[in-house]
């Protein structure tokens, strides 16, 4: 392959250009929020947020960037496992796992690192840019237009590849640029869910020695209800910070009001309470509104260009509470290099890729629309035969709390280690039962 554009240089196009950069003579990346050579995140308000990146996520980016966790941890990033991460359902802790390592930092100073990492390889250049459509020759993508950053009209410039990555995110035109080609125009799934989260940065001191994240969240004993169980989670970052993440639904979506923020800490668990007692707040509090849950369904289309694939929010966006974003992002990245690995020719439609990326797509989406499903304003739409998945799910969830064997089969697949299938095998229903009967 002599070059690959990627369209995005937030954290799954800088993913994706790591992958090609093993395939590709050239990789550019075209991003528009560069300031001298170094990426902004500008045009991502989101990327201020706490994003979690989970146990298969964590490997992933070591797997892709050796020794990336201690050049992190250097810069100030902390690493947890056991009693350093910490799960609340309802209030209850889950037993600790000496397995599951998880990394406390922002998302910018994570995403700095690895678009460094990524520019220091030798075929790979960044361009100032955004990209305006396709440039298509017979049955497949040749290429791309696009526009220097800060004139998008009347100035396009033409970049030939041999494979277009389109890692736009949420706001990708993707779908009108294939309609515009004459292409049939993937279908997209949604589910409504009305979320709003806030997040807010703390000084941190030497209260809860040993804590690098602490997450809580509503279950089946307090009905799913977040006023019963306040939703929350902070975790230890870079600076001597705390950062803290407060979500709510409907008509509970938290406010940028300092006062109501701490409120709110105040009614979580113990390590968020901790916080809001001790600590002194930095900063604003920042906001942001989650409207709905969304993937592009691109195997369900009739006829698709070769030369072209998608990563990262372009392909799914799910519930951010559940942390998903970043590790499927790189998870996706593993679909691309298996695919190209195989010897796939990148001239020809993607299906196989596109096969491959959907098992965790698929993974990801089921386990947030199932449990978004639990709230009350949420209408559907409905799986199949929803009623039973919820029972079995609510007893597992229940049995999880109180046993270390089903919680580790649990948190393996909230970590993406396991697909959710893992939850239906007859010796976890089987131990999920004697645990309820003996309590």
């Amino acid at each position: 392959m002599q070059r690959a554009v990627v369209l995005g240089g937030s954290y799954a196009g800088l993913l994706a250009a790591r992958v090609l950069s093993d395939f590709a003579e050239e990789v550019v990346v075209v991003e528009p929020d560069l300031l001298d050579g170094a990426g902004t995140g500008s045009g991502a308000p989101h990327r201020h947020q706490l994003h979690a990146l989970l146990a298969m996520g964590h490997a992933q980016l070591e797997r892709w960037f050796p020794g990336i966790t201690g050049e992190l941890t250097a810069g100030g990033a902390l690493v947890g496992s056991g009693r350093a991460v910490r799960f609340y359902v309802d209030g209850r802790p889950r037993p600790p796992l000496d397995d599951v390592e998880m990394l406390g930092a922002t998302r910018p100073f994570i995403e700095r690192t690895v678009r460094r990492r990524t520019r220091d390889l030798a075929n790979v250049r960044f361009l100032a840019g955004r990209g305006q459509g396709l440039l298509v020759r017979g049955d497949r993508v040749c290429g791309v237009r696009c526009a220097p950053a800060g004139h998008e009209h009347g100035h396009e410039t033409t970049l030939a590849a041999d494979l277009v990555v389109d890692a736009m995110g949420r706001s990708s035109r993707l779908s009108s640029w294939l309609g515009q080609e004459g292409w049939p125009v993937p279908p997209v799934e949604r589910m409504r869910i009305d979320l709003g989260y806030a997040t807010a940065s703390f000084h941190r001191g030497s209260e809860l020695p040993g804590t690098v994240i602490a997450h809580s969240t509503p279950g089946p004993d307090s009905g799913y209800r977040p006023e019963r169980c306040e939703p929350g989670a902070l975790a230890a970052v870079e600076n001597n910070r705390w950062t803290v993440v407060l979500a709510g639904y409907a008509g509970r979506r938290p406010t940028g009001d300092p006062q109501e923020f701490v409120a709110r800490m105040r009614r979580c668990v113990p390590p968020l309470r901790e916080v809001a007692e001790h600590c002194a707040l930095q900063g604003d509090v920042g906001t942001f509104q989650f409207r709905e849950s969304r993937r592009r369904l691109f195997r369900a289309t009739s006829r698709f260009p070769g030369g072209l694939v998608a990563a990262g929010d372009s392909m799914a966006s799910v519930n951010p509470v559940y942390g998903q974003g970043l590790t499927l992002a790189a998870l996706q990245a593993g679909a691309l290099a298996t695919y190209l690995r195989s010897g796939a020719a990148p001239h020809a439609p993607a299906w196989d890729y596109f096969r491959r990326a959907d098992v965790f797509t698929d993974a990801g989406w089921k386990l947030s629309t199932t449990a978004d499903l639990a709230q009350p304003h949420v209408t559907g739409p409905y799986p199949r035969a929803y009623p039973l998945i919820r029972w079995v799910g609510d007893k597992i969830t229940q049995a999880s709390v109180r046993d270390s064997e089903i919680n580790r089969a649990y948190m393996d697949v909230v970590h993406m280690r396991r697909p959710p299938r893992t939850l239906t095998r007859a010796h976890v229903l089987l131990r999920t039962a004697r645990v309820l009967l003996d309590h």
